[in-house]
């Protein structure tokens, strides 16, 4: 389902609200949307922030984060974005705990970092913490993974290419969210490329 753009509290910044629990500052995740030359006020991270950028630079005081930049700022963590360009990021916010504490910057542009996985797959590992793993994977057209249960829940986001699943088919641009106890098998109908966190959505 294509949703709408939404407004932010500040011109020049748009959200795609995918999952809210709260008010302004809130649990969420979300498409965030910089026109070029635009920015939001400063402000800090209690729970931390996350995001991958889709395309454009995301810019704050720690430095010009193009597409494909993965970022974690953990808990307690302040900063001032912005964008000079335009950017579009996919962006969780208040989503960790206080042990994660690791700032991190990956590019997943750089092939050097990424390693094979299963037949038909790379992977890029981005972040491990307890039970949390976060990864990026480019899967080939034409491999079909069998069912894998996902004790702690999966959630996807398909940066290029396309797979199908049960539920159907996710192309680029789609968000998957599978909970607690999950199974899934998946058929992969382009070179596709992915975000996908897991061991997040447990007790």
């Amino acid at each position: 389902m294509a949703m709408p753009w939404t407004c932010s509290p500040l011109a020049g910044v748009d959200r795609r609200m995918l999952e809210r629990d709260g008010e302004e500052v809130a649990r969420a995740t979300s498409i965030v949307r910089y026109a070029p030359n635009s920015s939001f006020s400063p402000h800090r991270h209690d729970l931390g922030e996350e995001f991958l950028v889709l395309a454009g630079t995301f810019s704050d005081e720690t430095g010009d984060f193009t597409q494909g930049m993965y970022v974690r700022n953990p808990p307690g963590s302040r900063h001032t974005p912005s964008s000079a360009e335009g950017c579009v990021i996919f962006v969780k916010l208040r989503q960790m705990m206080e042990i994660d504490t690791a700032h991190v910057r990956i590019d997943t542009r750089d092939r050097a970092l990424w390693q094979g996985g299963r037949d038909g797959e790379t992977m890029l590992p981005l972040y491990k913490s307890g039970a949390e793993e976060v990864c990026m994977y480019r899967w080939s057209k034409g491999t079909h993974f069998p069912p894998e249960n996902f004790i702690r829940g999966v959630e996807y986001y398909v940066v290029e290419g396309r797979f199908s699943d049960d539920s159907g088919c996710c192309a680029r641009g789609f968000w998957l969210r599978l909970p607690a106890g999950s199974s899934q098998r998946i058929d992969v109908l382009e070179d596709t490329m992915v975000y996908r966190k897991i061991g997040h959505l447990g007790p």
